[in-house]
């Protein structure tokens, strides 16, 4: 079991760099249109994104239950709190990701404006990274 968490933490971190390096430096090669707003480099990124939601979640999960047992239901550590906010981080972000993503991927059924929408993709991509680098980076220490 220790291997493949240590495996899923490679993959969490690798998602984390390719999602954080192309919100960088995407300005700076492509300039949305009218006719092509979104990059089509992020339809290949999405499913990665998507992946690493469902092990944030997963992985979050088991952390925070895991701190849970360990230091009792009433006692607050730090450990502890850090596995909640990865798993509660997760979770929120997962929410905005999927709900924004099957409007990208369905948009005659959508309530969002555009600028609502580039407004939530902004906050996903630069809380991504940052989720699923501290995540790996647990899972890498065996923690």
């Amino acid at each position: 079991m220790e291997t493949l968490n240590r495996i899923m933490g490679a993959v969490l971190i690798v998602i984390a760099a390719i999602i954080g390096i192309h919100t960088v430096v995407e300005p700076l090669y492509y300039t949305s249109t009218d006719a092509a707003v979104y990059n089509p480099v992020w339809a290949y990124i999405h499913p990665l994104s998507a992946l690493a939601m469902v092990l944030g979640v997963i992985y979050g999960y088991i952390r925070s239950r895991a701190f849970a047992h360990e230091s009792g239901a009433a006692a607050a550590t730090w450990g502890r709190l850090a596995a909640n906010t990865l798993f509660y981080g997760f979770v929120f972000t997962g929410i905005v990701f999927f709900s924004i993503w099957f409007t990208l991927l369905n948009p005659d059924h959508t309530t969002l404006a555009p600028a609502s929408a580039g407004f939530l993709w902004t906050i996903v991509d630069v809380l991504m990274p940052v989720l699923s680098g501290a995540l790996g980076i647990a899972l890498l220490r065996g923690e």
